[in-house]
């Protein structure tokens, strides 16, 4: 279950940001790489959308302004799995308000510059790596986003049952693998193994 980018010929996996720092870190290179084009806002709106619900980059880009705005949740029919599921934005309402402050109260959340439409998954992909581009990092890439919240919310609530349910996936080490939990803990478990 590795996503992967391709990047100048490479093959890399795609992981999810483990530390508060990556993520601060993430966030300011979002705002630099943004700064140009005037989409800062946007861009870390995308972002704390995403590392915050766990859905996937194809449902973000599509949300409406009205599915959002003064909400604490709103139903979504996921786009991959076409299955029902309640989407929790408590936690980042504050974002959405200041984001939309003064814009209209319908509409694209991420409109598209180009025509009547919303951002593609392809911009938000070129988005993201243009920011891991100015931190070092190539292994960043739209899958980031729901990683990075599969990782921390598993990290918090060691409840992979529920997170398996969030992410649609059939079975919890298909979850475990896709959030690099396994990884980690395979490490851990050898840190001191010694013969």
């Amino acid at each position: 279950m590795a996503n992967t980018n391709s990047k100048e010929g490479m093959t890399v996996d795609v992981q999810p940001l483990r530390t508060a720092s990556e993520i601060a870190e993430f966030r300011e290179a979002l705002a630099v790489a943004g700064k140009s084009s005037g989409q800062s806002e946007r861009n870390l709106l995308l972002f704390n959308i995403g590392i915050n619900t766990g859905l996937r980059i194809g449902d973000i880009v599509k949300l409406r302004i009205e599915d959002v705005k003064g909400r604490t949740n709103f139903k979504i029919l996921e786009g991959k799995t076409e299955k029902a599921r309640t989407v929790h934005l408590t936690a980042i309402m504050a974002d959405i308000a200041e984001y939309l402050d003064g814009k209209p109260s319908e509409g694209w959340l991420f409109p598209s510059r180009k025509g009547d439409g919303h951002i593609t998954t392809t911009q938000a992909y070129r988005i993201l790596t243009k920011a891991a581009d100015l931190i070092g990092r190539n292994d960043i890439g739209t899958h980031t986003l729901r990683k990075t919240f599969g990782y921390h919310y598993y990290r918090r609530t060691k409840d992979v049952a529920t997170l398996m349910e969030i992410f649609n996936h059939s079975n919890q080490s298909i979850t475990k693998i896709y959030i690099g939990i396994r990884e980690d803990e395979i490490a851990d478990s050898l840190k001191d193994f010694r013969l």
